[in-house]
């Protein structure tokens, strides 16, 4: 008997993680691929695309999903963080300039108009950089 471990919004997230399961031995199967390929608005209302396995591996399959093992990688790879121009500091995230307006300008001419610009903010000081 099957057992779902995992739901996901998009088959290929659920995908990642069924390689996942199988690099570490655990045999793994995607429900409700294909329904949601086809009409992906079905998402929600169907619980997600499900990742499955066996009642038996269903322990260590939870166990194996929730690990994060980002931190493995950025000490192969190393970190490129951006800093902030004006306090120096690496406290930063990823930020859209013109979000508020782009979303103004849809309902105004309901057209997808999108005149936005990637930026950083420091989470410090509040600082934006443009890039």
């Amino acid at each position: 008997m099957l057992t779902t471990v995992a739901a996901y919004s998009f088959p290929y997230e659920a995908h990642i993680g069924r390689a996942k399961l199988e690099s570490e031995g655990i045999p793994a199967f995607v429900a409700d691929e294909h329904t949601i390929n086809m009409q992906w608005l079905y998402s929600n209302a169907l619980g997600g695309v499900r990742l499955q396995v066996a009642a038996s591996h269903r322990d260590a399959a939870l166990k194996i999903l929730n690990e994060d093992r980002s931190d493995l990688l950025a000490d192969e790879e190393g970190e490129d963080l951006p800093t902030c121009e004006k306090c120096g500091s690496t406290n930063t995230e990823f930020y859209q300039i013109g979000k508020r307006f782009a979303f103004l300008v849809f309902l105004g001419l309901h057209f997808p108009l999108f005149p936005t610009r990637t930026a950083i903010r420091c989470l410090q000081c509040q600082h934006i950089t443009k890039t």
